[in-house]
This record gives structure tokens, sequence and C-alpha cells, in this order.
């Protein structure tokens, strides 16, 4: 006779069974096709992955997600914002991420962070961004700024914009940007400010934030301000911002799929999401997920407000990807 007891019992251990067995229907190595990836069933992936770090990145990135849900997957996909250095700590200190999305190559330092609690990271573009400045539209007067320009705003060198050119009204600069933990800050600073974002870091006045959108609300509400971020969150305003052309030396460009395509915009930069090579072989949901996203990329980045990686960069990433699953 089996007692209640004993039947709770064996139903506790066969949950926790369960528990702890892989929550993904697909294993790693169906996800390969000889030496391509084999394409995925959204619907026969589920579990949990968590998603951190570029807010730059974070709009293609949902995208997928969104694609991944109405294909079919019940999976339970989290994605927060934390900025490009945050989300890239977190993974290195050990914490529960899956995949960092990443608007600037992880450095050699993180890289070693990572490897000190067991993570191997491996990295994937996705895309390019022409990392938009950007200015109230009731400026008519900014067309162009060289990056030397560009240099004494956001060392606060020049604060009203008489400072930056004489025929400029005597107008207070109001400055927004990218939080020190944003990849797209410690690219501007690289590019237009000779690596040092000190001065930019401790500017008094100026509005910093890992949150893009805080930006954009803000030079909207600002008849004065200039700022820059990521080419999707310029066109998700359309008039309710304007880019303004970057001379990097060659004469103003403005940004756009056109100048982006033929190298000519200054501030064009690559687009990753990161993972490590123990997370695609230990959880097969994450595996699954980033193989859909590396051959459904194309077809979306367009809408979002990104630029689409040549046919020869993107089967790059993918065989890398296959390489990672082996």
């Amino acid at each position: 006779m089996v007692r209640p007891f004993h039947v709770l019992m064996i139903a506790l251990l066969l949950l926790l069974a369960a528990c702890g067995q892989a929550t993904s229907g697909t294993s790693v190595t169906s996800l390969l096709a000889g030496e391509a990836l084999a394409l995925v069933d959204p619907a026969t992936v589920s579990g949990s992955i968590e998603i951190t770090g570029s807010s730059t990145v974070y709009p293609l990135t949902a995208r997928i997600v969104e694609s991944f849900g109405l294909e079919g997957s019940p999976a339970e996909i989290d994605i927060k914002v934390t900025g490009t250095g945050g989300g890239l700590r977190s993974f290195c200190n050990g914490d529960e991420v899956d995949i960092v999305n990443a608007s600037r190559p992880i450095s050699a330092e993180e890289l070693a962070a990572c490897r000190v609690v067991g993570r191997d990271p491996v990295g994937f573009q996705v895309g390019v961004d022409a990392l938009a400045v950007v200015v109230n539209p009731q400026n008519r007067f900014v067309e162009s700024l060289s990056f030397a320009q560009l240099a004494s705003i956001f060392r606060g060198e020049a604060t009203r914009w008489s400072q930056v050119d004489p025929s400029f009204p005597d107008a207070p600069i109001a400055v927004f940007s990218p939080g020190v933990d944003s990849g797209t800050f410690d690219y501007f600073v690289e590019e237009v400010l000779d690596g040092d974002g000190a001065p930019l870091a401790a500017l008094p006045g100026a509005v910093l934030s890992e949150d893009d959108t805080e930006l954009v609300r803000g030079i909207e509400e600002q008849p004065n301000a200039i700022g820059y971020f990521g080419y999707a969150y310029y066109q998700a305003e359309g008039d309710r911002l304007r880019a303004v052309a970057i001379d990097g030396g060659r004469g103003p460009v403005a940004p756009g799929e056109d100048s982006v395509a033929n190298g000519r915009y200054p501030l064009a930069r690559p687009l990753f999401v990161y993972t490590s090579t123990q997370t695609l072989q230990e959880h097969p949901a994450t595996a699954a997920f980033l193989s859909y996203y590396l051959q459904s990329v194309a077809d979306v980045i367009g809408d979002v407000g990104y630029f689409p990686l040549p046919s020869d960069a993107l089967g790059a990433a993918q065989r890398e990807l296959v390489a990672a699953l082996r």
C-alpha cells in the first residue's frame, strides 16, 4: 500500500528533478547543420534568458525577442538596460546574465575579469550604428560641427554657442550625454575627446544617463541643447530632433544609410551581443536564441533604425557561433 505521504514525496522528487533539467527542447548539436547554423524553430525553445547591457543595442535585441515570441517560443526573456560597461561588469562578475548587448568591443580588462570567474566571452557583431549628434529642432543655426568643435562643447571649453562659432547666438549650451557606463560614452570619448572622458563626466550642468530615452526627452525640451546617442533613437523621434552633419576631416557628412555604407560618416560603429562559450554549451535556450538572432537580424535591423552588416560580415558572425557551439 502506498501511503499519501509517500505519494507526496514522490511527486516532490519528480518536480525537483524536472526543475533541474534543461528547460529548452533544443539541444546544442541540433543547432548545427554541418558547417552552418540550422534553422531554429522558436516553438521548441523554452526556459529563461537574461539579457542586459547597452541601451543602443536594446531596441534591436527587443525586436528579435518580440519576433521570437511571435513565432511561438514560450521562453521568458528579460532585457535590462545598464549600459555596455554595466552589462559586461555584471557578466564578468559571474552574475546570472546570459547575453550582454554591447555598443563597443569588450576590453582587455573585462575579458580578464570574465576569465577569472570561468567565463570565456565570445562576441558577435549584429549591425552598424551611426552615432547621431542631435540638437533641438528650434536650433536652426547649427548645420555641421567638426570634431574640434564637438570636443570644445563636451569638454566644457565652450559653454555658449557663440564660443563654438562667432556667428552662433550668444546662448548657453545645454549638454546631454550617455553616462560613463555606456559604450556610447566610451566610443565618443575615444573618437572625439582623445580618450579623456573626465572633463565630460564632471561637466557642471550636463545631464549624463545610461537611459537614451531620458536624453531624447531632455533635448526635445531645451532649445539650446545638444547630445548624442544611437541612430535608432534619433530616427524614432522624427522631426522632434535634428541631426547635425559631422566633419571628421573630409567635410561635413550627415548620418544615414548611404554615408554608413560608403564609409564616409565618421561616427559609424559596430554593435555586438556577447555571451560565453560555457553559456552556449550549458544553456541550449540561449544558444538557440542567438542562432535565431544571427539568422533574423538582417530582416529587421533597418526597421529598428540601424544598418545591416555586409553579407560576408554577417556570415563570419554566424561561422563564429558555429565554432563556439562545437
